[in-house]
């Protein structure tokens, strides 16, 4: 159980439930009838597409939307509103869907790149640009955790256990090794750190030492701990 109670589901799980979802023959058929439409498409004109009955369609659609593909809504079609009650209608949600086993997240590392190529400042170096929008990114991301959860002031054992917690849905594979010590078995950012090891490195611990920061979580330091198919990264209990 998470320190919020239930446990959230990973990205790499919503991930493989929507492409499970899409398994079916005609439930995939009327994904990609309503991703291609460009406009808001009925259950009838769903059903139609692919050949079936309005209410095997419905339950189709249903499963879509359950899984994350799909969102429905109830407007007229063609922006007309006729007699009667209107129709409910579906389009695609705006996401991409991968899977990747352990979990990779390249696209937070190129929006960290990014941010910093925007925000660089004067007598600033890419590089030392780079490590201060890792670590802004950080501590945003943790921030939001914070809020949402409001744990209140943390102790340092209390402090550990929820960064091992969000951290697992964040791409990283923490695991305790020691009462003082979580070691972080994944990078989210492998094969990148292959081709930039010292940089990748730098900005995952950057972006790690702001997410405690944000999580307001002093006790615990992100420690580099280079390890071959690890993560560079562990977390310490602060002496």
């Amino acid at each position: 159980m998470s320190i919020a109670g239930r446990p959230a589901e990973q990205p790499v799980e919503t991930a493989i439930r929507a492409l499970a979802a899409l398994e079916d023959r005609l439930r995939y058929g009327m994904y990609e009838f309503i991703r291609t439409a460009r406009r808001p498409v009925t259950r009838e004109q769903a059903a139609e597409a692919v050949g079936i009955s309005r209410k095997l369609a419905a339950f189709h659609l249903d499963k879509l939307v359950g899984a994350g593909l799909l969102r429905s809504d109830y407007e007229p079609v063609g922006g007309l509103r006729k007699v009667g009650r209107t129709p409910k209608v579906y389009q695609p949600v705006d996401r991409d869907i991968r899977v990747s086993i352990p979990e990779r997240q390249p696209d937070v590392l190129a929006s960290i790149l990014l941010d910093a190529v925007l925000t660089e400042r004067a007598g600033e170096t890419a590089r030392q640009a780079a490590i201060r929008a890792a670590q802004d990114r950080g501590r945003q991301v943790a921030a939001t955790e914070r809020e949402q959860l409001r744990p209140g002031r943390l102790g340092a054992e209390r402090a550990l256990t929820l960064s091992e917690t969000l951290l697992k849905r964040h791409g990283y594979e923490p695991e305790r090794v020691s009462s003082g010590c979580v070691a972080l078995r994944n990078c989210p950012f492998h094969p990148l750190a292959e081709q930039a090891r010292e940089l990748v490195c730098g900005l995952n611990h950057a972006y790690l030492t702001g997410f405690l920061a944000g999580l307001d979580a002093p006790t615990v330091q992100a420690v580099l701990q280079p390890k071959a198919g690890e993560c560079c990264v562990e977390l310490r209990l602060g002496s």
